[in-house]
């Protein structure tokens, strides 16, 4: 057995078994999460990354665990902007909390696999067309800047969204959760609930932000390995992350401008990869990547700490 073949059995082992113990212990169905709980279950799927971290460093080395270690925190971060839009879509369709659990796994299992399937993708253009990096980068530059200049959280609705709208035309929807039923019957035809849009608009704006993070990534480290784990690592942890910080985003005003500079300066480097590969080593890259993603994520933290310019719906708060 191949030590790629170790480490993905390994992987598969953890991931395993971290499902099982959350669902089976940490999370109960239909029920309220408390901050104590949100607590332990983010501490526990960050304490598994940090884990597999120091395994790849153990199995693989340095640099394979310092890529994983920079994407997982690229990862990461990019999820606390996910959180706000979710939000936005539980206030939005009225969702009970006790259902927040249950439609959150969901929609986060939905986006692993459209997100196995977008890098598998991704993975194969660049094989074929290596200039597709220079589109990425060209990418990344374009999405940092706009997201740097936008406020575009603040005037999403869910309602107006295409998403919403194609699925309105599609399907017959119900205006009410089913009592926690995805699919119910009216006059003897199927009828979709708002829980179950709400797991479809879950999965969809995974996918959309995930048409930043994943190039980024792919300018951190072109290891399949790294890009495929500290994706479903940092997804997996979004459920108790949005429990834990859905009170508290609302601090994190600046956190996109931060977050948008990291990825102006990936897509800077992704451009000149062929000139900065002659002049800095590979593993020196990845640990200067590693210092830019924490010092502007803690920068942005801070200065949103003091400087907050909007605000999470009131009524999502109350609750």
């Amino acid at each position: 057995m191949s030590a790629s073949q170790i480490t993905y059995l390994f992987f598969g082992l953890i991931i395993s078994f971290a499902l099982v113990f959350d669902l089976g212990f940490l999370s109960k169905k239909n029920t309220v999460v408390s901050m104590r709980s949100a607590i332990v279950q983010t501490f526990f799927w960050v304490l598994l990354a940090l884990l597999f971290f120091i395994f790849l460093w153990l199995e693989d080395g340095r640099k394979v665990s310092l890529e994983f270690l920079s994407s997982y925190l690229m990862e990461w971060s990019l999820s606390i902007d996910n959180i706000f839009v979710f939000i936005i879509i539980f206030s939005s369709f009225g969702v009970k909390e006790k259902f927040y659990g249950r439609v959150l796994l969901i929609g986060i299992l939905m986006a692993i696999i459209f997100r196995v399937i977008f890098i598998t993708i991704g993975f194969a253009l660049l094989k074929q067309f290596h200039w597709i990096i220079d589109v990425f980068g060209l990418f990344l530059l374009f999405t940092g800047y706009k997201m740097f200049t936008s406020s575009e959280n603040e005037e999403f609705d869910p309602h107006d969204s295409k998403i919403y709208k194609v699925l309105k035309r599609f399907l017959p929807l119900a205006t009410h959760d089913g009592n926690g039923k995805f699919i119910i019957r009216e006059k003897r035809k199927p009828v979709y609930t708002t829980l179950f849009v709400v797991i479809v608009l879950l999965a969809a704006i995974d996918l959309i932000f995930a048409l930043d993070s994943i190039p980024a990534v792919m300018g951190i480290t072109r290891t399949k390995l790294v890009i495929y784990t500290s994706n479903i690592f940092a997804v997996l942890g979004l459920r108790s992350l949005f429990f834990l910080l859905r009170g508290a985003v609302s601090k994190f005003d600046y956190l996109q401008q931060g977050i948008a500079v990291v990825l102006v300066i990936i897509g800077v480097k992704m451009l000149l990869e062929n000139y900065l590969d002659t002049f800095l080593s590979k593993e020196f890259q990845t640990v200067l990547s590693l210092i830019i993603i924490l010092l502007c994520i803690t920068c942005s933290i801070i200065y949103s700490i003091y400087h907050q310019k909007k605000g999470v719906p009131k009524d999502f708060i109350n609750k």
